[in-house]
């Protein structure tokens, strides 16, 4: 209580008529307690730092970072960048999380992004009652997205749900450039109206129209199945060392891809992929950068929650119509379209995409 009143400058009493005793809910960076507004009588959530965590972590960085340079010449060598550019940029995001003003930012630029949209909920924020250690947001009053019997119980189309939570996490990839980078099934919540709902958005990051564009190069390509392109444009995306030979990684690639995705291209598993991709990781100068591992770890996450619903969930078979949908409507992808709809296909085989 004490953290709180220092951020409100004044008395809990005034500001709340109601505050639980006890935090409602944890995790390894602050606690939430639930609360009501003495001035609207609005449910909140009052999301709290733990005492001494700030310090504790700037103090472990520094630490690592120290540490990290005695690695830096084999980094280099099996990676092709430093050690202490590898930590920057997982401690970059990690310190972010510790400014809840930049919190409070990042729910309003999701609220933005969703205004128009009636199937996603965020939830309001006050940046008059938050401060550096304290948050102040609606309260959501929703069920965990992996219940499947309460979401069956509140009438929840489950399979209606699988797709509007794909949708909304491919529109943050491809369309707004700026995602959630936690959705684990604590920030992920049913309404009763069918929508879905976020919360905690502490670990969000961006990705530039430019690497935008460049994601998806490289999934036309490997469409296409041209790894050697493929391969270029991972490079570009600083996946691949700078002046590296592409050509054994793109083979390498292109004989886990074939692994991985089989005959049929809505058989593809994303963790399947990933999986084997971090073990290309041990033969060759590739790394993930901090921004594309977040990326992923979102991605894994929201295939893990479908199939927790839907054990035969298939992710590229619900991403499918939203991603053509990108692609026939948005002049910057029209072009990559094309490219599919207008490959070359061998006679041999019955051509798919083949429209000519």
């Amino acid at each position: 209580y004490r953290i709180m009143e220092d951020s409100l400058g004044r008395n809990l009493s005034e500001v709340f008529s109601e505050l639980t005793p006890l935090p409602v809910a944890a995790a390894s960076l602050g606690q939430v307690y639930k609360g009501t507004l003495r001035s609207t009588g609005e449910c909140v959530a009052v999301k709290v730092q733990r005492p001494g965590v700030a310090k504790m972590i700037r103090r472990d960085v520094y630490l690592l970072r120290q540490i990290s340079k005695v690695f830096n010449d084999v980094a280099v060598k099996r990676m092709g960048v430093d050690a202490v550019t590898l930590l920057d940029e997982f401690a970059e995001n990690l310190l972010e999380e510790l400014d809840y003003r930049q919190e409070a930012r990042n729910i309003q630029d999701f609220q933005r992004n969703f205004l128009n949209d009636p199937l996603v909920k965020i939830p309001e924020v006050y940046p008059e009652l938050s401060g550096d250690r304290v948050l102040v947001m609606e309260w959501i009053d929703g069920v965990r997205c992996t219940d499947l019997q309460q979401l069956q119980d509140i009438g929840v189309p489950v399979q209606e749900f699988i797709r509007v939570g794909v949708q909304s996490g491919m529109r943050q990839l491809l369309e707004f450039g700026l995602f959630h980078g936690d959705p684990h099934p604590g920030n992920v919540f049913a309404l009763r109206d069918g929508r879905i709902a976020y919360v905690d958005f502490g670990s969000v990051a961006e990705i530039s129209q430019t690497n935008k564009e460049a994601i998806l190069d490289a999934v036309v390509e490997a469409m296409d199945q041209n790894f050697v392109q493929m391969a270029k444009y991972m490079s570009k995306l600083g996946f691949i060392a700078e002046g590296s030979d592409v050509r054994p990684i793109a083979n390498a690639i292109e004989a886990m891809w074939e692994d991985a995705v089989g005959r049929d291209m809505q058989d593809f598993n994303f963790r399947t992929v990933t999986t084997q991709f971090s073990q290309l990781a041990y033969r060759y100068p590739i790394r993930v950068p901090e921004r594309f591992a977040l990326v992923i770890r979102t991605l894994l996450t929201q295939e893990g929650i479908c199939l927790s619903l839907d054990p035969d969930f298939k992710l590229l078979a619900v991403a499918y119509p939203y991603v053509a949908q990108r692609l026939l409507r948005d002049p910057l992808y029209c072009d990559r379209l094309r490219q599919v709809l207008l490959k070359p296909v061998p006679e041999v085989r019955k051509p798919v995409f083949d429209f000519r």
